[in-house]
């Protein structure tokens, strides 16, 4: 396909992000992306994840760490936490545990989520907290000008791999299937309604669902383009067993081909379902709080043994 018809076909693509009616509806701030980013794909994708489940402001909340993909809460209407860099799952877990009923969803950046973050999704994964992460890779830091990050190439060039990436990088894929995430999927802004799909079918997910998504970054970086995303991404076979890690696992570390679509889905007890069978198993407490029940327990459980 020639340079100027691929070109035509993205803008075609990125026009469709533009649905007046949803963004009056959940919008909030105006976005203040570059021209072109990939991340308002991501945001149209939430919005438009809140039109067809029928989620109410009151019922989201958002919560993001540092990078262009920080500012996402300021842009929707609903509950909202920006923080500091790299700590935005914790945060996102514990207003789960806090009020179970929220819709909870965490937005951020490759260099936040794996990064200075990167210890926090393995554990995020193994817990299975409900809640839908939206992990916006365009390969660079680019809010703070196109350094190296975890998920650039190796041998790519930036701001400060002028002679190239001299790592390898990392796979957000591979790195929440093998440590227990029970929806994992990933995307890309060129295919806008494909990206709409599903985020909310991560959002209806009960459990940890984790959508990585390509987000070129226009600015800063060069290299990791809408075109180059275009040539080198597969959209994954239909009709596949979604409970089969070893497939799974195949697909998502192919050298051949780079590819988009859900990769796993199972269904598990999450984390609060887990701290309210304890809740449960230690019985009423007066406080409200599971450690004061459990040092009550012991006290009680050793008064019994000296009698």
């Amino acid at each position: 396909m020639s340079r100027v018809k691929r070109k035509d076909e993205i803008l075609v693509s990125l026009a469709r992000v533009r649905k007046k009616k949803l963004v009056e509806k959940h919008g909030r701030l105006r976005p203040i992306f570059c021209g072109g980013c990939g991340h308002f794909a991501a945001l149209h994708a939430i919005y438009h994840a809140m039109s067809e489940l029928d989620i109410k402001s009151h019922e989201l909340v958002i919560v993001s760490g540092i990078g262009c993909s920080g500012r996402m809460p300021g842009f929707v209407k609903c509950y909202g936490l920006h923080g500091v860099h790299g700590r935005a799952l914790p945060v996102a877990t514990g207003v789960k545990l806090a009020n179970p009923s929220l819709q909870v969803m965490v937005v951020g950046g490759d260099g936040d989520g794996l990064g200075i973050g990167g210890g926090h999704l393995p554990h995020a994964a193994r817990s299975n907290v409900d809640m839908t992460y939206l992990l916006l890779d365009n390969a660079v830091y680019g809010l703070t000008k196109g350094q190296v990050a975890p998920t650039t190439p190796y041998g790519d060039k930036t701001s400060t791999t002028p002679y190239g990436n001299p790592s390898r990088p990392l796979d957000p894929v591979a790195l929440s299937l093998v440590h227990g995430a029970t929806f994992i999927s990933r995307g890309f802004s060129g295919y806008p309604d494909d990206l709409n799909d599903m985020v909310a079918r991560g959002m209806k997910h009960r459990g940890f669902s984790m959508i990585h998504i390509y987000s070129p970054c226009v600015t800063f970086n060069k290299n990791e383009t809408y075109e180059r995303y275009y040539e080198i991404s597969e959209k994954l076979p239909d009709g596949r067993d979604l409970t089969n890690m070893n497939e799974a696992l195949g697909f998502a570390l192919s050298r051949e081909k780079t590819y988009l679509g859900i990769f796993y889905q199972q269904e598990g007890p999450t984390l609060e379902e887990n701290m309210l069978r304890v809740i449960e198993n230690q019985g009423t407490f007066n406080d409200g709080r599971i450690t004061a029940s459990l040092k009550e327990k012991k006290v009680t459980g050793a008064k019994k043994k000296a009698t």
